[in-house]
């Protein structure tokens, strides 16, 4: 008898656990995605639960929705938020959403140090990829007290970073970023190049601030070391180096297409027109292969170059000055032609 009770009892009990264990299974292990493809969520500083439920809708199920919503009441998370880019994958149970949320697990991006002409440039391209303010990073770059913190100046400070693509989290802090860029930059600066550097009897940041010039006269590659090697030469004798980029970047008119003698006596200590040696700092952010250009320099004896009077982007190289005015006629000549202003 005391056995067909036990039974009786046990049946319910077992359809209860069932149950639980389904309702438990429907809660955390069923798919949270309503999505084919991985898709990323920014939690920011200002975000709170609402919102963040709000940044998941597009990509969460219904049930994914209120499974996580149910999960989460029962949780600390809404009061220990973590900022960061979350990756929401296809497959991702409701479990694993709310485990990359609450312990900040973070799916990591790439980001390109481009080429940028100006700081603010580049602030404004590191401030679409991170969570860093553009405005932040800008006033931090500009600041001479910040700078000298990481050994720079508000001049030399392009120099630090290297154009190159790096795995990063979207939620760094300003000194983070800046530890990795000092990281990566040190890295670069292998023992070899800084030897080379030493023979040319160059820092890294007077290579860097060459490498720019040499960068902004030529897209050609293969010719950056003949450039790199005629500012050189001209830096040895004491001339002016008197390269069209540095006026340029003087005047803040990077769309210039002909350099009028007018502009030549601008007042700024960038214009190597008017002040001898390099400039305070790069004129750019340096290409790599605009660095290893100054460092692997040919060596010849041209002081002056031209651009070429077809268009292709080199130069004609002269020894004398009156041999150099020959290619500047004919570069006039051909400008004048194409009613080139």
């Amino acid at each position: 008898m005391k056995t067909l009770k036990a039974k009786y009892y046990l049946v319910p009990a077992a359809v209860c656990l069932i149950g639980l264990f389904a309702l438990a299974y429907y809660f955390t292990m069923s798919c949270f995605s309503s999505q084919q493809q991985t898709q990323y969520v920014y939690i920011d500083e200002d975000d709170n639960v609402d919102s963040v439920f709000a940044k998941l809708q597009p990509y969460g199920n219904t049930h994914g929705m209120y499974g996580l919503r149910t999960m989460v009441r029962h949780t600390n998370y809404s009061d220990h938020i973590r900022t960061g880019r979350y990756a929401i994958e296809p497959d991702m149970s409701i479990l694993n959403v709310l485990r990359r949320l609450k312990n900040g697990q973070q799916a990591p991006l790439m980001l390109t140090i481009p080429e940028s002409r100006t700081m603010d440039r580049l602030a404004a391209v590191l401030g679409k990829k991170l969570m860093l303010d553009s405005i932040t990073i800008i006033q931090a770059v500009t600041d001479s007290n910040f700078c000298r913190k990481w050994g720079y100046t508000t001049a030399t400070i392009p120099a630090l970073f290297v154009p190159n693509t790096y795995e990063v989290y979207w939620n760094l802090s300003l000194d983070q970023f800046m530890q990795r860029m000092k990281k990566e930059h040190d890295a670069f600066w292998s023992y070899d190049r800084r030897h080379k550097a030493n023979a040319l009897q160059l820092t890294p940041d007077e290579v860097c601030t060459l490498a720019s010039i040499v960068d902004e006269e030529t897209a050609n590659v293969g010719e950056k070391p003949m450039i790199a090697g005629m500012y050189l030469n001209r830096l040895e004798k004491g001339m002016l180096l008197q390269a069209d980029p540095t006026v340029k970047f003087a005047l803040q008119n990077f769309g210039l297409r002909r350099i009028y003698k007018a502009m030549l006596s601008t007042d700024s200590p960038y214009n190597t027109y008017v002040y001898e040696g390099l400039p305070p700092g790069p004129i750019k952010i340096a290409s790599v292969k605009g660095i290893d250009a100054v460092l692997n320099r040919v060596s010849h004896d041209y002081l002056y170059m031209c651009a070429k009077e077809d268009f292709s982007g080199t130069h004609n190289f002269a020894r004398t000055y009156n041999e150099h005015l020959e290619n500047a006629a004919r570069y006039v000549k051909a400008l004048n032609q194409r009613g080139i202003k």
